[in-house]
């Protein structure tokens, strides 16, 4: 720590989007963090130590063998001092390297050395990112505990139109200050239950740890039903009434769950995401409420676990116009008609073991209104999701949810949407147990 201050360890490696890591530099010191930056020697072709060094008042690393520093290894004392290591942006070369343990500059060299939280953002070519041997690489770091940020979609500098942008700056900043907070939460923690685990440690007795080395998956043997996405309710032909939900959070809970060894229906609205290709995933696309219902209530029957984790609408239109309808002078009202209640049907069909969970998106009281419908419609357990938190909510990458079960309550700090799916199946499955 530098100065008293959380200091963020920054690489940059060779991306048309290193230009963006200054941007990243400079609102981790708005934020009052110190920032150290390592460049690549390609990520040095694409901006310069020079803009670095004046953004953070730092020297940038470069060089592994520069003797123009004070005596101590270099790269060593960096990964030390670091409170969380980011790659922004995290080429597939780097992740490639950083996979097979290769240690061959400044930059390869630190991340090998550092303990501290490590978040990676890549950036790229849509083909490269889907390449299966960069998605094997991503898999083998996340299963070391790196945690990933998902790459934006969009026009890209070669001209495609695909998955490989780098994350919004803001959402690589909220998902940082989330890891860099909860370590903050977590080390003020070591007294009460830590402690008592090292007694125990001490006096012969094994600490209690959820998931010990070469145990089975914790959702092996369990099916899992999961909701994603908007629902979309016809008014004519060509219009609809929908919501801004992107389905990510849903598709994150089944991705999730499946690598966890669960067998997962995905029941997904229209979304602009790929269908996760997963042998344990089942995947069920619906349009409008109805469609909704009905798949959830055909797979119920044989779920342990369901997450309702789709915006399915209240309303639908009572009656659909068979042709366009056409404009006209004035106004027009359009008469809607009540969507079934899918959790409020099935608290009398659930039987005995079956756990629900489902999920709250409100504007105002969001505790307090999500508190009421857990009560209402007989839930184990609600995420409550705030959407007036900057990163949270609908369309990002990131979000900030409060854990409601009847036992208990745990409020998580903004994170990727990945890492709140892993939460949300870790306080699942504690109580499934």
């Amino acid at each position: 720590m530098l100065d008293g201050k959380k200091n963020v360890l920054l690489a940059v490696t060779g991306s048309i989007a290193a230009y963006k890591a200054a941007d990243i530099a400079r609102g981790f010191i708005k934020k009052g963090y110190s920032v150290t930056v390592m460049l690549t020697a390609n990520g040095a072709k694409f901006i310069t130590p020079m803009t670095f060094e004046t953004l953070t008042g730092s020297k940038c690393l470069v060089d592994t063998f520069d003797r123009n520093f004070k005596y101590e290894v270099e790269h060593i004392s960096a990964a030390k001092a670091c409170d969380l290591l980011l790659v922004a942006p995290a080429s597939a070369n780097v992740i490639g390297k950083i996979a097979g343990g290769i240690a061959d500059d400044m930059v390869t060299t630190t991340i090998l050395a550092v303990t501290a939280p490590k978040l990676i953002a890549p950036a790229m070519n849509t083909a490269m990112y889907d390449n299966p041997i960069v998605q094997d690489n991503m898999k083998k770091l996340k299963a070391y505990g790196y945690q990933f940020i998902d790459p934006a979609e969009g026009l890209l500098a070669c001209g495609d139109t695909g998955r490989g942008k780098l994350a919004d700056v803001e959402d690589i900043l909220s998902v940082s200050q989330g890891i860099l907070e909860e370590t903050e939460n977590e080390t003020e923690k070591v007294s009460g239950t830590e402690l008592s685990d090292l007694n125990k440690s001490e006096a012969g007795e094994a600490p209690d740890y959820a998931a010990e080395a070469g145990d089975a998956p914790d959702y092996a043997g369990r099916t899992v039903v999961v909701t994603a996405g908007p629902t979309q309710e016809a008014i004519d032909p060509v219009r609809y009434i929908t919501n801004h939900s992107s389905g990510k959070m849903g598709y994150s809970l089944a991705e999730a769950a499946a690598k966890r060894g669960a067998k997962v229906v995905l029941i997904s609205g229209p979304t602009a995401l790929r269908v996760p290709e997963n042998e344990n995933i089942s995947f069920v696309p619906v349009v409008s409420a109805s469609d909704m219902a009905e798949a959830v209530f055909t797979h119920f029957e044989k779920a342990d676990i369901l997450i309702m984790a789709a915006a399915v609408a209240d309303y639908t239109p009572k009656t659909v116009a068979d042709q366009k309808i056409k404009k006209a002078d004035g106004g027009m009202t359009i008469e809607l008609a009540r969507t079934t209640d899918i959790l409020g049907t099935l608290k009398d069909r659930k039987r005995e073991g079956q756990f629900i969970c489902g999920f709250s998106m409100e504007t105002e009281n969001l505790l307090g209104n999500s508190r009421k419908k857990l009560v209402k419609k007989n839930l184990d357990m609600i995420a409550a999701n705030s959407i007036v938190d900057p990163g949270a909510g609908f369309g990002h990458d990131t979000n900030k949810v409060t854990i409601i079960a009847r036992d208990g309550e745990e409020s998580l700090p903004l994170i990727s949407k990945a890492e709140t799916a892993d939460r949300i199946l870790d306080a699942i499955i504690k109580r499934v147990k």
